[in-house]
């Protein structure tokens, strides 16, 4: 596993753009957390507490938009704005407390970038989620 790296993104002068992605509405209202990120590589960390579906476990949408929130992080910090084109998640087992989703890009073939991305409630995997983004260009970042 790659180091852990600080979001103020140091390592890829991305810092403001990892703030954004932290600081978004969507982020800010299901709690989600970046705890680092850099090229390729992107962990967030949320607590299910509010999140949960009426079987009293953590509601399937809100463990994608995790697993989907690391994902986008990682596909973005090299300076090149990609968008989700294609993704899919299994789910493995039930959670009801903290969770941490850790992407890692596992390909590039220059347009298209795949992610593996995995989601733990400590030592237990929750779910696999795979990701292929497309580089669209230039970013527009504000």
């Amino acid at each position: 596993m790659p180091p852990e790296t600080p979001t103020d993104g140091t390592d890829t002068g991305n810092g403001a753009y990892i703030a954004a992605f932290d600081d978004s509405e969507f982020a800010r209202l299901l709690g989600m957390k970046i705890v680092s990120a850099h090229d390729g590589y992107a962990k967030v960390v949320m607590d299910c507490t509010g999140k949960m579906n009426p079987h009293a476990v953590a509601h399937g949408g809100v463990i994608f938009a995790l697993a989907d929130q690391a994902f986008g992080i990682a596909a973005n910090c090299a300076g090149i704005d990609r968008v989700a084109v294609s993704v899919h998640i299994q789910y493995i087992a039930p959670a009801t407390g903290s969770l941490e989703a850790i992407a890692e890009r596992v390909a590039d073939n220059g347009m298209y970038s795949s992610f593996r991305v995995m989601v733990h409630e400590g030592n237990r995997v929750i779910a696999e989620f795979d990701g292929i983004a497309l580089d669209v260009g230039t970013p527009t970042r504000r």
